[in-house]
């Protein structure tokens, strides 16, 4: 298990918020490839749980997008089946830019039915606009899943926790704990100072108490 740990770690790959708005800008003049990829860089979605996403998902009023179903391409047909995991099942809250963005893309749709998917591509296309908007911005090539990476890469350096991110992507947080680990270090260093400021804490504690004793005799 540890070598397949180490191996992951290896491969892992991802953008900065920088490269991403790079990136992005490139392929904006493709609405359809522009709103995916917003909803895989800022909600951390992965591939089969993006292609399953029908209008119903969607609560505009409270920002939210419920994960519950993944499509995957079975015997050459596509076919919507349940996620990964039970974690996997969770309602996200996107950022208001995205609601926005999302709402007015779905309302773009002509006569669009509340279970009418809301990408109607294959895989291999937004693999090919990957190549073409990483191209086109100049920024390194990742593999689509690696949005996904930076997604909580990105959440890291924001200082949430890795609890707090496991129910936002559909992980548990031992596996974001063990996989980003390389990731954390500024947290270690915050830890190891609080760790330092309770042990000087204790220590004055310590040092008002005995003069107080003092004071007393």
């Amino acid at each position: 298990v540890g070598s397949m740990g180490e191996k992951e770690a290896d491969e892992m790959l991802f953008w900065t918020q920088d490269e991403y708005e790079r990136f992005i800008e490139a392929i904006k003049d493709k609405p359809e490839s522009f709103y995916a990829f917003e909803l895989l860089y800022w909600c951390g979605l992965r591939m089969g749980e993006l292609l399953a996403l029908t209008k119903e998902k969607f609560d505009f009023e409270r920002h939210t997008l419920k994960i519950d179903e993944s499509l995957q391409r079975i015997d050459g047909k596509n076919v919507i089946t349940a996620p990964k995991t039970k974690k996997s099942i969770r309602t996200i809250v996107m950022p208001e830019f995205l609601t926005e963005e999302i709402k007015e893309y779905i309302d773009s749709f002509y006569k669009l039915k509340p279970k009418d998917l809301i990408f109607n591509f294959s895989k291999s296309y937004l693999h090919h606009e990957m190549d073409r908007g990483s191209k086109k911005s100049q920024v390194k090539r990742i593999r689509i899943h690696d949005l996904r990476h930076s997604h909580v890469s990105l959440l890291i350096e924001l200082g949430f926790s890795a609890t707090a991110i496991a129910d936002r992507v559909g992980h548990e947080s031992i596996d974001i704990t063990y996989r980003y680990a390389h990731l954390f270090p500024s947290k270690q260093k915050e830890m190891a100072m609080s760790l330092t400021q309770v042990r000087n804490n204790k220590a004055n504690d310590w040092k008002d108490l005995l003069e107080e004793d003092d004071k007393d005799v």
